[in-house]
């Protein structure tokens, strides 16, 4: 998994700028669009300021384990499975859980480029469920 991508050793001073996407419900958000996320915002601003102009960090990680328990729907099915006994399920994916009012994307550039940051984080947050925040802030 990659967490921060851009100039990730740039001093404070070189990006004042920090932009954050910010989640606005209680969701689980999966592996999957966490990087699509990722990937969205990392191309859109690496082909408008340049792969030296940000630094975006995805501030959530999927820690927890999303089971499903598989149910058979075919005829004759009825024969094969157990219904809700032994309903604990199999390793489905992997998924942040996130509270509201907590962060997850940010980035910082500096002033010239807010637009194009901000464009990116709306992009990005397409790719998430629910709905989000975009703040514009001093603060990384």
């Amino acid at each position: 998994r990659i967490y921060d991508l851009g100039r990730k050793r740039a001093h404070v001073m070189d990006f004042p700028l920090c932009v954050h996407m910010v989640s606005n419900e209680i969701e689980q958000i999966s592996s999957e669009a966490l990087e699509a996320a990722r990937i969205c915002c990392n191309k859109y601003l690496v082909k408008t300021v340049g792969k030296e102009g940000f630094h975006i960090r995805i501030r959530v990680h999927p820690f927890h384990v999303v089971r499903i328990n598989k149910m058979l729907t075919c005829a004759g099915a009825d024969r094969l499975q157990t219904g809700m006994r032994g309903a604990f399920g199999k390793p489905a994916g992997k998924v942040a859980r996130v509270r509201i009012g907590q962060p997850i994307m940010s980035v910082r550039s500096r002033d010239a480029n807010k637009d194009h940051v901000i464009e990116a984080l709306r992009r990005s947050k397409m790719k998430f469920p629910g709905r989000q925040l975009i703040i514009v802030s001093r603060k990384w």
